[in-house]
């Protein structure tokens, strides 16, 4: 009798213990928030000092993934993906994921330029993302050449070898490039341009920061780049010029979402909110100036203003996939 009531105390208490450990589990996992950014190293630093500061009871893991692999990540995994939020995701991607985004039309979109609005509001802006011609006149005048005024100054045999653009199907810096200049002169004579401006390119980079760096080492004089990467550049001391020609200056925008059934957690609520009530305006502040509020302007150094955009309409995830099957290098 003894050994079966000792038997019955032994269990009750292991039960107790797995219900306690499943109790703890599920209190860790209402802490734990996961962001998936595709921001530079440097900004995802900066936006784990402030949220560690800022909640330090909370579980809080950012990790890289490009814009595209975090939208071919939802769209496979659905609601059921790990994380919670998603950061610097590509418009141009959103048409793929949005039934598995939260709805967010509860915020203020007011603040924000009409054209970084969303029409179905599953993402808030975070960034526009724009692009630039780079050119390191030194070079230039070395070689006893003309600062191109156009795309179509870029054709000239002289430039040969000395252009360097970002691949549009390995970088959305290259494709934000090639889709401007579709719908500024219409595919086939974009693409045609592109077919002759090919003879003139260095090489074609995989990433947005190629040309940057190939300028930097000294190869080439001319980069389709990034503006951003070209004024920390300059800002750096590195003898460049950021050119627009007359068609604008390309962008896409860049915003930020929870997976649809994570928008109810507390923990993942107020890191979205920080980062949209902080965060967010520090970064244009430090990092990213270019304009997604009404009635708020940012300024840095060497940072152009009052830029001319390119018109970036129709920039889908459909058109993306569509055009770049007509891309040939």
């Amino acid at each position: 009798m003894k050994k079966a009531v000792l038997a019955i105390i032994v269990t009750l208490f292991a039960i107790a213990g797995v219900f306690s450990i499943f109790t703890g589990c599920s209190n860790a996992s209402d802490n734990k928030v996961l962001i998936y950014t595709s921001s530079e190293e440097w900004r995802t630093e900066f936006f784990n000092e402030q949220l560690n500061a800022k909640f330090p009871d909370y579980d809080i893991h950012i990790e890289y993934l490009s814009s595209g692999e975090q939208a071919s990540r939802l769209a496979a995994e659905g609601k059921n993906t790990l994380n919670d939020i998603q950061f610097e995701f590509d418009y141009g991607n959103v048409n793929k994921v949005e039934e598995f985004l939260a709805d967010l039309s509860s915020y203020d979109y007011s603040i924000y330029t009409d054209d970084s609005i969303l029409p179905g509001k599953k993402l808030l802006p975070t960034l526009r993302h724009s692009g630039c011609i780079a050119i390191n006149e030194d070079m230039l005048n070395a070689r006893g050449l003309q600062m191109p005024t156009s795309y179509e100054d870029l054709l000239k045999p002289e430039y040969k070898g000395l252009i360097s653009m970002p691949n549009p199907k390995s970088s959305g810096t290259g494709y934000m490039f090639l889709k401007s200049l579709v719908n500024a002169w219409g595919e086939e004579e974009a693409l045609d341009y592109f077919d002759k401006l090919s003879d003139n390119v260095l090489h074609f980079t995989t990433s947005g920061s190629g040309p940057i760096n190939d300028i930097i080492a000294g190869e080439a004089a001319i980069g389709f780049a990034m503006t951003s990467q070209a004024v920390v550049e300059i800002n750096k001391g590195v003898n460049l010029k950021i050119v627009y020609f007359e068609e604008g200056s390309p962008y896409t925008f860049y915003g930020m979402g929870i997976v649809d059934g994570r928008q109810d957690r507390k923990a993942v609520r107020d890191v979205f909110d920080y980062f949209v009530e902080v965060i967010v305006p520090k970064d244009k502040e430090l990092y990213y100036p270019e304009k997604i509020y009404k009635d708020r302007d940012f300024v840095i150094e060497g940072y152009p203003t009052n830029v001319k955009y390119a018109d970036m309409t129709g920039n889908t995830a459909d058109a993306k996939a569509l055009l770049l099957e007509k891309w040939k290098h």
